[in-house]
């Protein structure tokens, strides 16, 4: 593997860490949206995020490694939550609104463990620069 394939790995790690970022961000800011276009409540999004399969540690070796793709952005099927207000404008005849399929704790475990994953592919491209320039060193 040379140094433009890790880095290549490395920065689309980094863009579907911050595309999962960003897609989290939207989640959270539509936490309390209970209208929408479609006309019901905000549904939760995700990231499916994928990469070419290898089925044995041989191929490892001799495959092109590609890094990470984002495959789509789907929304979450789970039911929406049903909380009983009748005076809120979007609530139903028997008084039972529709709120969004987001959860706070979820998503800010989901926003803990993109950050890490976007720190781990940085740390990658850090190690990766260090290890051209002691490569640059050496051949002088």
């Amino acid at each position: 593997m040379n140094f433009m394939e890790s880095l290549k790995i490395s920065s689309s790690g980094l863009y579907a860490q911050r595309k999962r970022m960003d897609i989290i961000a939207e989640n959270l800011s539509n936490i309390e949206t209970t209208r929408t276009e479609k006309g019901g409540p905000y549904r939760r999004k995700m990231i499916a995020i994928g990469s070419e399969p290898i089925d044995s540690f041989d191929e490892v070796l001799d495959s092109q490694l590609e890094g990470v793709r984002v495959d789509a952005i789907v929304e979450d099927e789970s039911p929406f939550r049903i909380v009983y207000n009748p005076s809120h404008p979007d609530a139903d005849k028997d008084g039972c609104l529709s709120k969004p399929n987001v959860d706070l704790a979820v998503e800010m475990a989901n926003m803990l463990m993109a950050r890490n994953a976007f720190s781990a592919n940085l740390s990658a491209i850090k190690s990766t620069r260090q290890m051209v320039l002691k490569a640059l060193e050496i051949g002088k």
